[in-house]
């Protein structure tokens, strides 16, 4: 059964400036949507709007049933935010198991985690953090997910196992992403969408992000 994600009605400002105003976006179960916008455009404030952690004025439906506190809800959806969020104390061990996940399955998949499970968090490089993170996220039992700048700190080889983790879970859940390095998620998306004063746009084609002036390819 595909699980419906939408979102529009929002009306976001600072200090008298219309940052969100025009917004419709929905994501699928079993897809990937690409959200693509200038630094400022409002990118992150519209993922912690559709997680419910910003709390403005919104409609956020899944299955066109209303939620308005959708983090409290892990079953439902999971966000990966762009700061680390993970305790630099704890040890991987415990961060598994508190997301009841196997670690044996990650070890397989990035051997260079291979018997390191007693390490702390603290003690990895900012790539191999961002590795864990996103993992745990998006290996968690639920509908959605919503990965923010989940690049981050990833070295090119890193960049192709992340998207390669990114394409296997999407048969099981909904996937919102959002990168500066826009050119892997118009490469594993199937859908997207441009956000460019303070609107949505749905993008059909490479010439789109073109014409609405985002970048040049």
């Amino acid at each position: 059964m595909i699980h419906k994600l939408e979102v529009d009605s929002i009306q976001l400002a600072f200090n008298e400036r219309r940052i969100l105003s025009d917004i419709y976006l929905k994501c699928e179960t079993g897809k990937i949507t690409g959200l693509l916008g200038r630094n400022g455009e409002g990118k992150s404030c519209l993922m912690k709007i559709i997680y419910g952690t910003l709390n403005i004025e919104k409609s956020v439906r899944f299955d066109n049933i209303a939620c308005y506190t959708p983090f409290k809800k892990p079953g439902l959806i999971r966000y990966l935010p762009q700061f680390n969020f993970l305790p630099k104390n704890f040890s991987l061990n415990r961060v598994f198991k508190d997301y009841d996940l196997d670690y044996s399955f990650f070890e397989r998949k990035f051997p260079e985690f291979a018997t390191r499970q007693r390490v702390s968090v603290g003690s990895l490089s900012g790539g191999e953090l961002r590795l864990v993170e996103l993992y745990i996220i998006l290996k968690s039992k639920t509908s959605f997910v919503l990965l923010d700048e989940p690049f981050t700190h990833l070295n090119p080889i890193q960049v192709e196992k992340a998207k390669e983790l990114i394409l296997e879970e999407k048969r099981n859940k909904g996937i919102l992403l959002t990168d500066h390095m826009f050119r892997h998620i118009t490469g594993i998306a199937d859908s997207v969408y441009l956000l460019t004063n303070g609107k949505t746009h749905l993008v059909k084609n490479i010439e789109d992000i073109e014409t609405l002036g985002y970048a040049r390819f």
